[in-house]
């Protein structure tokens, strides 16, 4: 039948369009699809072609079906936060279509462009969302303005976590790569005498978050971020869930039966992952046990994060419970 088709489709293109000729006017063939953003006098040749041809059912045909867009939505951070179980979570709804990899393309290829950018994404039907996750957007100073140059309706998804643990995580992150690394005390201060923090630290910089959101709200209205609690992922992952398909327009397809608490990680892990009747949990580079931290530099990492903290519970309307 396949090949029956097709036969009849060429046979008949020049002679219908013959017949259209004869006929009325055959109808203007439609420009490809421009770019969210992009001025259509702007446009390059090249990112035309790049274009995929919706209108085109023999295109969809060989091409499979949906169109590559760019995406709707996207998890902007934070690192150690959280943001790799939370996509993992959402690609199990049926309307959501994420890239697995981190594209890194508002911080470290964005002179790559668009197109190279939309070519990454998977394929979507109308009413899917597409999505990807780079935790480094979040502290990228140039991200905010290239986003909302994309496209100014963006929803963004933040993924928080106390910031001392995840300093702490971040740096066992670290030492499984590096083990020669200094410690975690000496990395922390400046001056460890006088307790003035190393700010420059980038796994003490990432955590104040108030300065980093004040960044984003430059571009975007705080209604246009949603703030995910790391914690509430694992105590909670099917109420953070809920709040997220909801950010996302989505129905509540995510629920408790999808969840299962894994004691030996000590964190949630899926009953059936995307495409699998199997339960899926993160691999072994999460959930790591971190090492012993002389507790008197905990604590001086608590007072130090404490007014960005309220700042930031102020700026989004929500205490996280970290103090």
């Amino acid at each position: 039948m396949l090949f029956l088709w097709l036969y009849m489709f060429y046979s008949c293109s020049g002679s219908c369009a013959g017949l259209t000729t004869r006929g009325s006017p055959a109808p203007p063939r439609a420009a490809p699809p421009l770019l969210p953003g992009e001025p259509g006098e702007e446009s390059s040749l090249e990112e035309q072609r790049a274009a995929p041809d919706a209108g085109s059912p023999i295109s969809s045909f060989f091409n499979g079906s949906g169109t590559k867009r760019l995406p709707q939505a996207i998890i902007i951070g934070v690192k150690k936060g959280g943001t790799r179980a939370l996509l993992e979570f959402l690609r199990v709804h049926p309307d959501v279509r994420a890239v697995g990899a981190e594209p890194h393309f508002f911080d470290r290829n964005y002179e790559r462009g668009l197109s190279w950018y939309r070519d990454l994404m998977p394929r979507t039907l109308e009413g899917q969302i597409t999505m990807e996750k780079t935790p480094s957007y979040f502290v990228t100073k140039e991200a905010p303005a290239r986003i909302s140059s994309m496209s100014k309706g963006t929803k963004l998804i933040v993924v928080v976590r106390d910031p001392v643990t995840r300093a702490i995580s971040d740096y066992t992150q670290t030492l499984s790569k590096k083990p020669d690394i200094p410690t975690f005390e000496s990395l922390t201060f400046k001056n460890r005498t006088t307790g003035l923090i190393d700010t420059s630290w980038s796994a003490i910089q990432i955590g104040i978050y108030a300065k980093h959101l004040e960044n984003w709200l430059l571009y975007f209205p705080i209604g246009q971020i949603l703030f995910v609690s790391g914690e509430r992922m694992i105590s909670d992952p099917a109420g953070e869930l809920g709040r997220v398909q909801d950010f996302l327009g989505l129905k509540r397809i995510i629920t408790d039966k999808h969840f299962y608490f894994n004691k030996t990680k000590g964190f949630p892990c899926l009953k059936k992952a995307e495409g699998s009747s199997k339960p899926h949990c993160l691999g072994k580079t999460k959930g790591r046990t971190h090492p012993d931290i002389d507790q008197e530099v905990v604590q001086r990492l608590r007072d130090f994060y404490r007014p960005f903290n309220m700042k930031f519970y102020q700026m989004t309307g929500q205490d996280f419970g970290w103090d």
